[in-house]
């Protein structure tokens, strides 16, 4: 019986031994980028709500959305009746916004990638992932830390020179088990602390576990917040890149 108890307590230590090497061998990068490619997928295409929450009142945006790689993304926007038909495309580091009811293409500029999305407490960047937090910065593992009752990497990226990027740090954290992205802090050029992002409401989309609804909440401004959530998603489907065109803006649904 001593011998049975000795052996399963030495496989319980050598498992814990290779779970600790295998967590040593993973870099800061390494972990962000199996938490970006689990969020992107080769391709994705679903249907999120935006609601955005303010003192006084609140109003929620429902919309359609494609993905393709790092440089693909369309927006089209189905509720409410009043912005119906507005489309939101990027290619590569090109943005666009058509507007059906003046029959107006827009491009939107990269001075402008920092300003509100909609009117929401997400920017423009954030919707649309004009840099990449991958490739546009440098990745340091500062430890692990219990996030929301979630055993997360706690990461911090700071951008690349001349990097294409709107924050001057963010701090991430990502969940040991799943690779999610579970917590953003997001801090301007001067090292101040701007939005705070939460992940919340785990769920199995298509062939993944991910975190369904998220929540960046302004510091500065209390009693402002918007929730996004993601209503369905489907992963690596085929999409062609000719779906990602100015062309295309006018004719999706």
């Amino acid at each position: 019986m001593k011998t049975v108890k000795i052996s399963v307590i030495t496989i319980m230590v050598f498992l814990l031994a290779v779970t600790q090497i295998n967590a040593q061998e993973l870099s800061a990068k390494d972990i962000i980028k199996k938490a970006d490619e689990k969020n992107r997928g080769r391709t994705s295409k679903g249907t999120m709500s935006m609601t955005i929450i303010r003192p006084s009142w609140e109003r929620t945006i429902v919309m359609k959305n494609w993905s393709k790689g790092d440089d693909n993304f369309l927006i089209y926007i189905t509720e409410p009746a009043k912005e119906k038909g507005q489309v939101f495309l990027k290619v590569g580091k090109e943005m666009w916004n058509y507007v059906p009811t003046i029959s107006r293409m827009i491009k939107i500029p990269p001075s402008m990638m920092m300003q509100s999305w909609m009117g929401s407490d997400f920017t423009n960047d954030d919707l649309v992932k004009q840099s990449s937090i991958v490739v546009d910065y440098k990745h340091t593992l500062l430890g692990e830390e219990v996030v929301n009752e979630q055993n997360c990497y706690k990461l911090e990226l700071i951008p690349l020179p001349d990097a294409p990027v709107v924050w001057g740090k963010i701090i991430a954290w990502v969940t040991v088990d799943g690779f999610n992205v579970w917590k953003n802090e997001y801090y301007d050029e001067d090292g101040f602390l701007q939005n705070i992002e939460n992940g919340y409401n785990l769920k199995k989309m298509g062939d993944r576990i991910i975190p369904t609804k998220f929540e960046m909440i302004p510091v500065d401004e209390e009693g402002k917040k918007t929730v996004m959530e993601i209503l369905d998603v489907e992963y690596n489907a085929e999409i062609k890149d000719s779906f990602f065109s100015k062309q295309n803006m006018k004719k999706v649904r």
